[in-house]
């Protein structure tokens, strides 16, 4: 795979918004005359993508499909693969599973990638205005009213929320008993309710923040120890964050952090690109 060329900004939401929105992004890559792919690995949030100058693709049952803007990115539990070519712009925002869909008024899924028909769809020309006009912050700026408004909808004080606080608090590492505490619901009420509203359970997003944990501590920390990771994260030994690990980037933490080290990953948050060997 062409190395890629890449900007990424991250902007912090307002106060307002922190219980539901964990920040707005921005990010630029010019990939040159070919087409080329760019992976993005799971980690413990669903994503919001709006696009702007090339298309973006990626493979839908078995065909190479160009995505619409925006489109929505689940929580992902493998790697996937997105195709571009000369200047691709991004605005994404990262929301907590267990909010997405209410902030979309959706029915919440497993879908990897999702099209979806929505009011949001609106926003899109009203950002392509200010994308043209080199201006990435003021077309973030345009979301916030827009999202804003929709959570003004959404009872914050749930015990889906208390849950999903917990669960960032402790980064994925606090047991489905103890969050049922904090949330003041039972283990078989809390369960039921998350996955209603997210789609997925508590412990497959728990096991997604565990995930994201070691990656990153791998990135900045290569030859950090894997033991001493499993012990730190709650897994039950090495092996098992091993296995965990290879079930969500397709590749062995070890595998991961020697790549690092050799400088053929080039990170920009979530999004991984591999670099030519």
């Amino acid at each position: 795979m062409p190395a890629i060329c890449m900007q990424h900004q991250e902007f912090e939401p307002p106060e307002e918004l922190r219980d539901t929105i964990k920040c707005f992004w921005y990010d630029r890559r010019d990939f040159g005359e070919q087409q080329s792919g760019f992976e993005v690995i799971p980690d413990g949030y669903a994503e919001i993508i709006f696009y702007f100058g090339s298309a973006c693709s990626t493979v839908y049952h078995g065909d190479l499909l160009t995505l619409p803007s925006p489109f929505m990115v689940g929580l992902l539990n493998r790697p996937v693969i997105f195709y571009a070519q000369h200047r691709l712009e991004i605005i994404g925002v990262r929301c907590f599973p267990w909010t997405v869909f209410t902030l979309l008024g959706l029915p919440s899924g497993k879908d990897n990638v999702r099209i979806f028909e929505h009011p949001i769809v609106q926003l899109q020309s009203t950002l392509a205005e200010w994308m043209l006009a080199g201006k990435p912050e003021d077309a973030l700026a345009q979301l916030i009213p827009y999202f804003l408004n929709a959570r003004s909808g959404i009872d914050t004080g749930s015990m889906l929320f208390k849950a999903g606080a917990a669960m960032r608090a402790a980064n994925g590492t606090m047991p489905v008993s103890q969050l049922a505490t904090t949330a003041h619901a039972t283990v078989r009420t809390l369960e039921r309710k998350f996955k209603q509203f997210s789609g997925h359970s508590v412990k497959d997003v728990s096991g997604l923040m565990r995930f994201e944990q070691v990656r990153n501590h791998l990135w900045l920390y290569p030859n950090a120890s894997l033991a001493g990771l499993a012990y730190e994260l709650g897994y039950t030994d090495q092996a098992h964050l091993s296995r965990e690990f290879k079930r969500y980037s397709g590749t062995t933490p070890a595998v991961f952090a020697r790549k690092r080290k050799k400088n053929k990953l080039v990170l920009s948050d979530d999004l991984i690109a591999f670099t030519p060997a």
